[in-house]
């Protein structure tokens, strides 16, 4: 392997400038949107075009069809190999090629499925998530072309933006295939398009059902007014019971975290609301730096519930009434541990005596990098020399189940979650794009990481 240095690889990514460009176009041209049909020809052609892609730089790849767990077929994944010295370290790079759909696309300034380049940016739904993905495996491939000192393993899913329902199925009955040491998921983004991150930290997400019952039937609120509480208040009561004063969740057995790997620069909170679009009058809850509260602590939010419409209303006080709660845990806390603390108590703190059950509903585990992995300091440094600045490492307060569940099953890999976003791509939204610039810096981060891992 030649001694490549960072000028080599930055030359030689400038040099395939191009067809990573036409690679990346024609990846959004193809329209690959699962929530049409994992099982599409339009499905079956995106994995095609993507697997063809790959057998440019070296890969091996094929489609193969995967199997729900119930045994019907799922998506198209692109899998393959290529092996360079059995004795080398392996690496498996993963990203995805289904995209979000578009709803409107009168909300777009540009066609979404054309890739357009306005500004530095280039603009297209899949752009960034996860086509640009896609961009830095091919680019750094092809910049490492014969030099290439890892072994190489692709999978290319085909059904991320639908929950990758036959993930886990795929994987296991692939094991051997993906075996790796080191797992590189370009699924995620950047502080900014100058400023590289490695996403330290994802929450895990546990959710449950909530009945609160205060009578049998509805009653008349003029009659039974006062002494007895509609069940729509009582709920409130119940949910308020579980913050303190400050707006922090305060449940016994929920746990909260610090951001992993420490806080190198706190959230902007001048950002954060324009971002959010939240009301001027309004004071963010919680206490401890902004990064804390919306990546590592937990967080509590009534996604559901039933209640009676304000145009239908009359003088009756509600009997029941059910609540769906989605608690994102911190990246470490097993979500059992916090879905039965937070059912505990909901019970044991019913407002006033009334009747509350809770069913307990999905669990999925959240997830830490270490930061004193060799890939970790690989990474950070491959970073640094092809932007040319620090990394500021970021946490994610979302949750992706598959990346805990590919550690899972890989315990000996090093994870590491990098990706082509940042804070102007708008993924899953009208006019997602790509930084160009901040493409052309990942993909020599990823060509330079892969030369250090080789050592």
């Amino acid at each position: 392997m030649a001694n490549l240095n960072v000028e080599d690889v930055k030359n030689r990514v400038s040099a395939a400038w191009n067809d990573v460009i036409s690679v990346l176009s024609k990846k959004i041209e193809l329209g690959a949107v699962s929530a049409k049909g994992i099982t599409g020809d339009h499905m079956r052609a995106s994995a095609q075009y993507v697997a063809g892609v790959l057998r440019e730089v070296g890969v091996d790849a094929r489609v193969e069809q995967s199997k729900n767990p119930d045994g019907t077929p799922g998506a198209f994944e692109v899998v393959g190999s290529r092996i360079v010295n059995p004795n080398a370290p392996t690496v498996l790079l993963y990203a995805h090629h289904d995209v979000q759909p578009v709803p409107d696309a009168s909300e777009w300034n540009t066609d979404p499925f054309k890739g357009t380049e306005i500004d530095g940016r280039l603009y297209g739904r899949g752009s960034a998530d996860d086509g640009g993905g896609i961009a830095i495996h091919y680019g750094a491939l092809r910049a490492l072309s014969e030099d290439l000192g890892v072994n190489i393993k692709v999978f290319i899913e085909g059904e991320e933006e639908m929950g990758s329902p036959s993930f886990i199925p795929f994987i296991e009955s692939h094991k051997a295939e993906f075996e790796s040491d080191v797992i590189i998921v370009a699924d995620s983004g950047n502080w900014s398009a100058e400023i590289p991150s490695l996403t330290t930290s994802l929450r895990g997400n546990t959710t449950v059902d909530v009945k609160v019952k205060v009578l049998g039937h509805q009653v008349h609120s003029g009659q039974f007014g006062g002494p007895i509480l509609d069940a729509y208040t009582l709920a409130s009561m119940l949910i308020a019971s579980l913050y303190n004063k400050d707006g922090d969740l305060d449940v016994p057995g929920i746990e909260s975290q610090e951001p992993v790997g420490g806080l190198q620069r706190d959230l902007d909170e001048s950002q954060v609301r324009a971002d959010s679009s939240v009301v001027d009058s309004y004071k963010l809850a919680g206490t401890g730096s902004l990064a804390a509260r919306m990546w590592t602590k937990p967080s509590l939010t009534v996604i559901g519930m039933d209640a009676h419409p304000v145009e239908e209303s009359f003088n009756v006080i509600a009997h029941e009434t059910r609540l769906r709660l989605s608690l994102r845990t911190a990246p470490c806390q097993r979500p059992e541990a916090a879905q039965k603390a937070l059912s505990d108590f909901l019970v044991a703190n019913a407002p006033f005596g009334a009747q509350v059950t809770v069913e307990p509903l999905d669990n999925g585990m959240g997830w830490a990098m270490d930061p004193n992995a060799i890939a970790t300091k690989d990474a950070l440094a491959s970073m640094k020399d092809a932007f040319g600045v620090d990394p500021i490492n970021k946490g994610e307060g979302g949750s992706i189940p598959f990346i805990p569940e590919l550690q899972r099953i890989f315990p000996k890999a090093q994870v590491l979650v990098t990706g082509p976003e940042d804070p102007k791509s708008n993924a899953h939204s009208p006019n997602e794009s790509i930084s160009l610039s901040g493409l052309e810096s990942n993909i020599v981060t990823e060509a330079l990481l892969l030369s250090r891992l080789a050592k």
